[in-house]
């Protein structure tokens, strides 16, 4: 490749002169107009200082969002781990805790949903925190109240069960679909539908919305996996990686 000696000649003047000298605001117009000019014609002769600059600043990113997380989670810690409302599934002593703040009419929460299943059942060491987060419609709200609801009247057991027919729910979800899913387990149907209209029950997804925000949780599925955020969908073999880097670094 040929030698450019104005740039040449331009990088010894400014190293031969005080730092501040490299400011454009210093120099000439026609040293600016030279500086461009071969700072252009570099870029465009080797293009792939661009992308590695993005993978630099990418990455950069990337690292103080995972320490903005980290510091998210440690000053929510008692509303993400101990709330005293959300259903807690799992293994309540497993060394790692896994919360997922859902939609039952998201799709990719329906999708993560027998990956979420699968994981922890063949891990056997995972604490499970749900986090009713309705934000796709009435839809998505009235399905989120009749699950609070169940918990309220009928216990952890009823609502995991309700929790699991919800994801794989087909069809619109209304009332009287849902009167119907209540008659066929057997629950206290008129007690449940108070419980779902209930100031509690408003206040659990009220509190979830605000520790979303405060998490800065717009979308599901979200979930962290102790002191690590992801938002967004998470194959399998994702979670299992992620759970093999906590318990490293734990």
């Amino acid at each position: 490749m040929k030698t450019r000696l104005p740039l040449v000649a331009a990088l010894v003047a400014m190293t031969a002169t005080p730092l501040a000298a490299f400011d454009l605001s210093q120099m000439t117009e026609e040293e600016r107009m030279i500086f461009r000019s071969e700072v252009r014609n570099y870029l465009m002769d080797n293009p792939e200082v661009l992308l590695e600059a993005i993978n630099v600043l990418e990455q950069r990113q990337a690292e103080v969002q995972a320490a903005n997380d980290v510091t998210l989670v440690e000053t929510n810690s008692d509303e993400l781990f101990d709330d005293g409302y959300s259903w807690v599934g799992g293994n309540p002593d497993g060394d790692i805790t896994i919360v997922e703040f859902m939609d039952y009419r998201c799709g990719y929460c329906r999708k993560a949903h027998p990956e979420v299943s699968e994981l922890i059942e063949s891990d056997g060491n995972i604490r499970y925190i749900v986090k009713e987060f309705p934000i796709l419609g009435e839809q998505s709200v009235l399905a989120s109240r009749f699950a609070i609801a169940v918990k309220a009247v009928e216990g952890d057991e009823a609502y995991g069960t309700v929790h699991d027919l919800l994801m794989t729910m087909r069809g619109e979800v209304t009332e009287e679909g849902l009167s119907a899913m209540s008659e066929e387990q057997g629950f206290d149907t008129p007690a449940v539908f108070d419980a779902m209209n209930s100031a509690e029950t408003e206040t659990i997804i009220a509190q979830n919305r605000a520790l979303a925000q405060r998490m800065a949780i717009s979308g599901t599925p979200s979930f962290i996996f102790e002191s690590e955020m992801v938002r967004g969908y998470v194959p399998l073999d994702g979670m299992r990686e992620i759970l093999a880097e906590v318990r490293a670094e734990g």
